[in-house]
């Protein structure tokens, strides 16, 4: 049996090949052991100094036969540990994941898992996980909050652009007009244009839901479970390795009607938090079940949104409807029972207006980062 110094030195590889960085905890070693088979350790451990490699380097830096290498990257490819696809020049490149944005985390709960004990003890270990990070951040909290101006933005919200009460075409307002850098990137801010953008797109479970039903604490929100969507080369992989399954633009389409009916918010994913660079995925996430929401809150949220939510006192009747919806919780009801938004706490998603029966709320064009602290717990 290989010692768990050895799985340990494959955890520190794991982590450190991007994404959100996890302690290295007796809980991670249990969680990689579970997924990691001992002969698939080696691979693993041939990572520590390029996290990207073709089967050429694969085959020097392991010492292992081409046909090894194959069958392990195959295997581990579909637990989400490694990427393996084509670059442009269509040489295959396998790419070690990292454990949780975007990586073994995502890709084992996207894909359809019976609710098995196995399953479910494996959902409990990360659980484990991100409470133990939760102690670290609250432990050192003014350390990682000064850090909190410095990180990227992990997604970008592409606003719901209607109103459900009246079906009002838009509720974009420019109130003047605004010069543009011409070197600035013009991105896809309609989530109907992002779909049409891509001609292979990919669906499957969302990843928080679906892990989220695994410890026996469902969405509150909404029912769907197929809302993630990936595109092009993501889209390759996943339906692959059997995370998820191709559909048409019809379908795609349908599906994100069906997530605005349930207030969920889209948010897109680009390579390496770079904005500049084509989608790669898009979530439609629940305040409740998120791992980037305000309810799951372990370290800071940063988000790039495109759009702010602008309130009218005039037609503001104080219903509240807006308040239930936030993602963010940015909206507040003042003295004078009229809601008001909060812009350093608002990620422009649209659903406020979306639900308004009174057409109260409208969005401005207002390109930032929106980073919110977590609370600090006494």
């Amino acid at each position: 049996m290989i010692s768990d110094d050895i799985y340990k030195q494959a955890c520190e590889i794991i982590v450190a090949a991007g994404g959100t960085p996890f302690p290295l905890t007796d809980t991670l070693v249990a969680i990689i052991r579970k997924i990691v088979a001992e002969d698939e350790v080696e691979l693993i451990l041939a990572y520590k100094e390029k996290k990207s490699q073709t089967m050429e380097q694969l085959v020097e830096s392991t010492q292992m036969a081409e046909s090894d290498l194959l069958e392990k990257t195959t295997n581990l490819a579909k637990k989400g540990v490694i990427f393996n696809q084509p670059n442009r020049s269509g040489l295959v490149v396998y790419r070690l994941l990292p454990l949780v944005n975007v990586g073994i985390f995502e890709y084992t709960f996207m894909q359809k898992l019976v609710i098995s004990k196995e399953n479910r003890e494996l959902a409990d270990l990360f659980t484990k996980l991100f409470d133990e990070m939760k102690d670290l951040v609250q432990g050192s909290y003014d350390e990682f909050m000064s850090f909190m101006d410095h990180l990227p933005a992990v997604d970008r919200t592409v606003p719901i652009r209607d109103n459900k009460a009246t079906g009002k075409s838009t509720i974009i307002e420019i109130n003047e007009t605004v010069e543009q850098p011409i070197d600035k990137v013009l991105q896809t801010k309609n989530v109907a244009d992002l779909i049409e953008k891509f001609d292979e797109i990919a669906v499957g479970h969302c990843f928080c839901r679906h892990y989220k039903d695994m410890i026996e604490d469902s969405c509150k929100q909404t029912d769907i479970r197929e809302s993630c969507f990936t595109f092009g080369k993501s889209a390759r992989f996943t339906t692959e390795q059997g995370f998820m399954r191709m559909i048409d633009k019809k379908e795609a389409l349908e599906i994100l009607l069906q997530c605005e009916a349930d207030g969920l918010v889209h948010k897109a994913y680009h390579p390496n938090f770079d904005v500049s660079k084509d989608e790669t995925s898009v979530c439609n996430c629940c305040k409740c079940c998120c791992g980037n929401s305000i309810d799951n809150q372990i370290g800071p949220i940063v988000n790039a949104a495109n759009y702010l939510a602008q309130v009218d006192p005039e037609l503001c009747v104080g219903c509240e409807t807006c308040i239930g919806y936030c993602h963010t919780n940015a909206i507040a009801l003042t003295a004078d029972d009229v809601c008001e938004v909060d812009p350093a706490r608002c990620i422009g998603c649209g659903t406020c207006a979306h639900f308004c029966p009174e057409s109260a709320i409208e969005l401005l064009e207002s390109d930032r980062i929106v980073r919110i602290a977590p609370e600090r717990v006494q």
